[in-house]
């Protein structure tokens, strides 16, 4: 069985349904969500890992027990008798979300803390994934420890997949976010960003300043995402850019880029070429963003 392990923080998610005063409470993260669509698209063949910190109370109990119904290895998760996990709820408005967390304590902040348990984890993987989200929860020594593990990891071939994930709220300050995704990426072999977002915190002019300052920092392959717009890419599996992809008028936008992630992964890992796993990632995406909440069973075949 070929293993594929994603690693990041798993929450609570109160997502609005169809009654304006009504709730409807699930579990998700940016990491989650990919390994969760992933675990969907690939066959059996395939063992799908999460890893991350949870507590001892009801939600973790309940979210062990969603990982296990979803098909998800969580055999390197550890629980924190001190701490829970997150909480975030999503407000819309268009189609576009905003988010209201409840994290500062979340038990996944100390998922890096023991390095033998994440070298166990990364043992033997063929690929390993994470965000920005995932480093900026960690303290300093667990961003380091977490990065040496991942070296460690692709020096005996696993394949290392980074989506930058920018999100300000969670840093102390943009230039250690910037600094810090910017190393993680030099070090991946393949990138995934949102031009927004870079443009956003980097100052790109456009996909193809993002696409070159990944590159030139040492990242294997970059795929620059751009909300529906031309698809850049480049590095290890050539050059180009993918355009007139078909635009879809959402209802909830969360987890499209995490969705677009596991269809394009999932379309290369059973050897379809770049531009033809864009469109795959691209056509998940649009699905998802059809309907409330990040993970959309309607979007993709069950297990």
């Amino acid at each position: 069985m070929t293993r594929i392990l994603s690693i990041g923080e798993a929450m609570v998610e109160l997502s609005q349904a169809d009654q304006p005063s009504l709730w409807r409470m699930g579990f998700a993260g940016d990491t989650l969500n990919t390994a969760w669509y992933l675990r969907r698209l690939l066959s059996e063949d395939w063992q799908v890992g999460y890893l991350t910190r949870v507590g001892t109370g009801d939600f973790s109990r309940r979210m062990m027990d969603f990982l296990a119904e979803a098909g998800l290895d969580a055999s390197h998760v550890r629980a924190e008798t001190d701490r829970e996990i997150g909480l975030y709820a999503i407000s819309l408005d268009g189609g576009e979300r905003s988010f209201a967390y409840w994290r500062d304590t979340s038990a996944a902040r100390r998922l890096a803390d023991q390095p033998q348990v994440l070298s166990a984890a990364l043992r033997d993987c063929r690929l390993a994934y994470l965000s920005g989200i995932t480093l900026a929860i960690l303290p300093p020594a667990g961003r380091q420890t977490l990065m040496e593990a991942l070296d460690t990891a692709r020096a005996a071939g696993t394949t290392i997949v980074f989506d930058t994930n920018l999100r300000p709220r969670l840093w102390p300050d943009a230039a250690t976010m910037c600094a810090a995704t910017q190393e993680a990426a030099n070090r991946a072999d393949l990138v995934l960003p949102s031009f927004d977002d870079e443009a956003a915190h980097f100052g790109d002019a456009d996909p193809e300043a993002t696409l070159a300052r990944y590159l030139q920092g040492g990242a294997g392959h970059v795929v620059v995402k751009n909300g529906g717009g031309p698809i850049h890419f480049g590095g290890a599996q050539g050059l180009g850019v993918v355009t007139d992809l078909p635009r879809e008028t959402p209802v909830d936008t969360t987890a499209a880029g995490d969705s677009f992630n596991a269809g394009y992964l999932a379309a290369t890992l059973t050897g379809q070429d770049c531009a033809t796993a864009i469109l795959a990632g691209h056509a998940l995406s649009a699905r998802v963003i059809r309907h409330h909440g990040a993970l959309v069973p309607q979007a993709v075949a069950p297990v």
